[in-house]
């Protein structure tokens, strides 16, 4: 995945496209026959009277904001209809800081809109708005509704009828059904007061204040706390993300596990990094849960410990190097081998050609040191100038840490960032014709994305075939409350490209040996359960290790409420057959509100 920082970032230079103006006029009575809110927000998804006038919007002022793109108020009809699938509260935008105060009763005239947060090229749903508004504040003072409780007797256990297949998959035109669906039960409540209890955060606290919480406490849950996606047909209704009309400097700092005591009132919101959004006007209490970071246990004498972690886009100037050496050597217990992902460039995000990244790396392996552990070697190759993805000017790569009091390394010339190494057959054994080496650069499934690289080594006389990986993002999919339904997730044609590359690659070397020693391991970007996952186990060939775990505990990154697996460790027959190796995903970043990296590293114990 691109880091969250980055992809916000980069998402905040887009403008809404939204403009209107305010005013606040003398007080008229509202029309006997004016058109409610629920009118204006209906039955589906798009309301029936998107694109025109509405004059005389009677509603409560429940919340407003002033901050940001999309300023404005909510209003909410105190006079709801019978019918629970029409919303009674609607969002009034007006581009500059509104002039209208909670518990005013107003009228809005103005044009219904449906705005898509993210652009339609997003696959989002749409908020429905009210836009270019003329406000008439009739009363001040008056009692705002009630909210409506969120909890988990409301929200429905399936997550969304299937798209119309008229409508290239979309769900904007199918009536809602709120006793059925969670989307569709949300989309009921869009723009209302709601309010949840005692939810237990199972997103921590991000840079931009925003945590994701869960009315199911019993909803697939992780011993930790958190909530585990472990299927496509399990996203986990109950998931609710928390964002609040007040001051950052007072939004809760929680980890994964605290629970947010007492009452999180305010609107319910739409918006691109998740979807439905309780926009709190009152925030309850944190209690901490009391998440610690784990340790794994230390490999012993005749085992071989292989760990793959993503550092995030680590470059010289950053200041987690301490941090990340004290992850390696007192977490993960100083693994033999690891296997790095997102080692940038001697200068990190300067576009200027450089592509080594020594200093990157000594400057880590010193840290290590410093933290009281192994002086590691390393290998790598430096890929050719921004031609591997990633953050513009970083160059990220893979490269292998390894202790050389453990195990050895077997170099042998000739890879290089455009040479394919191959596998040759030498006394009966499989071994590589380059090591390190790139595994076939110049496939079309490697555009503008990471080489695999692998490399040959020894650890009490066997030798151990690794091969990093780094396959392509989940940029550009459509996120799991996108109006298509399901959603589509254009970034698997590439990565399943990618898996079926490295999996051809595997084959060679149990072709020529079968009972090889064989590890493909790295950010797979993509879960135990995908296709992905199973072009690259093909046959048999790999197995992912992960899958040793308990359901509950298979997961290494923690996005949008769902704990969930992108980082793997496949392995070969020989390993897996010998039923002597011990896997673990070693929680120290993704649960956290002060992580240095978003992903969780994993390791893997065996006898060769």
């Amino acid at each position: 995945m691109p880091s969250r920082s980055s992809a916000r970032l980069a998402a905040l230079t887009v403008a809404a496209v939204c403009s209107a103006a305010s005013a606040v006029v003398l007080t008229t009575p509202a029309h006997a026959d004016s058109v409610r809110v629920h009118d204006i927000q209906g039955t589906t998804r798009i309301s029936p009277f998107a694109g025109q006038k509405v004059t005389d919007v009677p509603g409560i002022v429940t919340a407003t904001r002033a901050y940001g793109s999309s300023r404005g108020f909510w209003i909410q009809d105190p006079a709801p209809d019978d019918d629970p699938a029409t919303s009674e509260g609607v969002f009034v935008f007006t581009s500059s800081a509104p002039k209208v105060a909670v518990g005013d009763s107003v009228t809005v005239t103005g044009t219904v809109s449906e705005f898509v947060p993210g652009g339609a090229s997003s696959g989002n749903q749409s908020v429905t708005e009210i836009t270019k508004p003329v406000i008439t504040t009739v009363s001040t003072g008056n009692a705002v509704p009630a909210p409506v409780v969120v909890d988990e007797d409301s929200v429905p256990d399936a997550y969304a009828p299937a798209g119309d297949t008229a409508a290239s998959g979309s769900v904007n035109g199918l009536t809602l059904d709120p006793a059925t669906y969670a989307l569709d039960y949300y989309e009921s409540l869009e723009g209302m007061n709601v309010q949840v209890a005692d939810a237990r955060v199972v997103t921590a606290t991000d840079p931009y204040s925003e945590l994701w919480v869960t009315v199911k406490p019993h909803e697939h849950p992780s011993p930790r706390g958190g909530t585990v996606y472990g299927s496509y047909d399990s996203q986990n209704t109950g998931r609710l993300q928390i964002q609040s009309l007040g001051s950052t400097a007072d939004f809760p700092v929680a980890n994964v596990g605290d629970t947010l005591e007492g009452t999180t009132t305010g609107p319910l919101d739409f918006n691109q990094y998740g979807g439905y959004t309780l926009v709190a006007s009152e925030l309850g209490t944190l209690k901490a849960g009391g998440l610690e970071r784990e340790t794994t246990r230390k490999q012993s004498g005749r085992e071989l410990a292989v760990a793959t972690y993503n550092v995030e886009n680590l470059d010289p100037s950053d200041s987690t190097f301490d941090q990340h050496a004290s992850a390696i050597v007192n977490n993960l217990r100083s693994p033999d081998i690891v296997s790095l992902e997102e080692i940038q460039d001697d200068n990190g995000a300067t576009d200027d050609g450089t592509v080594d990244a020594s200093e990157t790396v000594n400057k880590l392996i010193d840290a290590i040191v410093a933290a009281g552990g192994p002086k590691y070697d390393w290998r790598g190759i430096d890929p050719v100038n921004d031609q591997d993805g990633g953050e513009p000017g970083g160059n990220i790569r893979q490269v292998f840490l390894f202790n050389p009091e453990r195990v050895s390394f077997v170099d042998r010339p000739g890879g290089d960032s455009t040479t394919a190494v191959g596998v040759t057959k030498v006394h009966g054994k499989a071994r590589l014709t380059a090591s390190p080496g790139r595994v076939d650069p110049a496939d079309a499934a490697w555009s503008n994305s990471r080489k695999p690289l692998a490399s040959e080594f020894v650890f009490r006389g066997k030798t151990v075939f690794v091969i990093a990986n780094h396959l392509n993002s989940k940029g550009g999919d459509q996120g799991l409350a996108a109006q298509y339904q399901p959603p589509v997730r254009s970034s698997e044609i590439q990565r399943h490209a990618q898996a079926t590359v490295v999996n051809a690659f595997v084959k060679d070397i149990l072709s020529v040996q079968k009972n090889a020693n064989v590890i493909a391991l790295g950010d797979m970007n993509d879960f135990e359960f995908s296709g992905t996952a199973k072009i690259l186990e093909g046959d048999g060939e790999l197995w992912s290790a992960i899958k040793s775990l308990p359901k509950s505990e298979r997961y290494t990154y923690d996005y949008q409420g769902n704990q969930q697996v992108l980082d793997q460790i496949l392995i070969s027959p020989a390993i897996r057959r010998g039923c002597d190796f011990e896997y673990d995903s070693v929680h120290i970043n993704s649960e956290f509100h002060d992580q240095i990296s978003d992903h969780d590293p994993q390791v893997l114990r065996f006898r060769p």
